[in-house]
């Protein structure tokens, strides 16, 4: 018996990419081009923002004004460099501190913790994150400066005083304090960016490592970092 065939079989539609397809394509890219750009825009308006505020100041003092440390407001002379400085000093202190306990705080919750100790960990470092800065500056002026005046820097002084850092006399408030309250403001920012960078390790990786005989510090040193 022979079986017929119909003389018009039906095709299969295909996706027609031209018209609305295309436009919304092209809308899509060049929107987000657009914001990609803003970001260089919004630099230029913050760049000119400041050009535009400090020209009273650039015009009285010139550039002057940046290196100087002399703070007169009698003579209506004053200088930025001891605020500079004290900015670089305090950040500096801040990163020393906050880098190694942010990226081993990282390390552990990415290849040590276990499950049911890794979660409240995360939720605490990001609930410690959404503080503001503000809250911590005031909790820092009342509580830790005064603790870090009558304890940790008498200590520090006691053991490491030969080091001109912690010489002198202890006032509490000083680039010491700044740079630890800074570090604690920190130290969640750099945990929480420093989990997201080692968890996009591939697992291969670290299954290779120890597939070769690694151990968990090797694989540590080795795969991840």
């Amino acid at each position: 018996m022979k079986i017929g065939t119909m003389s018009n079989p039906t095709k299969p539609k295909t996706l027609d990419m031209k018209g609305a397809g295309q436009f919304g394509d092209r809308a899509f890219k060049w929107l987000t081009l657009a914001m990609a750009l803003s970001i260089f825009v919004l630099i230029a308006l913050i760049g000119f923002e400041l050009a535009h505020g400090a020209k009273l100041s650039l015009q009285k003092f010139g550039w002057h004004f940046l290196v100087s440390s002399d703070w007169d407001p009698v003579n209506d002379v004053y200088g930025a460099l001891p605020f500079i400085f004290g900015t670089l000093v305090s950040s500096a202190i801040a990163l020393i501190i906050a880098v190694p306990i942010s990226i081993a705080t990282a390390l552990y919750l990415t290849e040590l913790a276990p499950q049911w100790l890794r979660q409240p960990l995360i939720l605490f470092i990001e609930l410690l994150a959404a503080v503001p800065s503000v809250i911590l500056g005031l909790w820092g002026i009342f509580v830790m400066v005064p603790w870090l005046r009558d304890h940790l820097f008498p200590w520090l002084q006691k053991f490491f005083g030969f080091l001109p850092i912690f010489t002198g006399p202890i006032y509490g408030v000083s680039m010491m304090a700044g740079g630890i309250i800074v570090a604690i403001m920190i130290i969640p920012i750099i945990t929480s960016v420093a989990r997201e960078i080692l968890r996009s390790v591939p697992g291969l990786q670290r299954e290779a490592a120890y597939a070769l005989g690694a151990t968990r510090w090797e694989v540590t040193r080795i795969a991840v970092l």
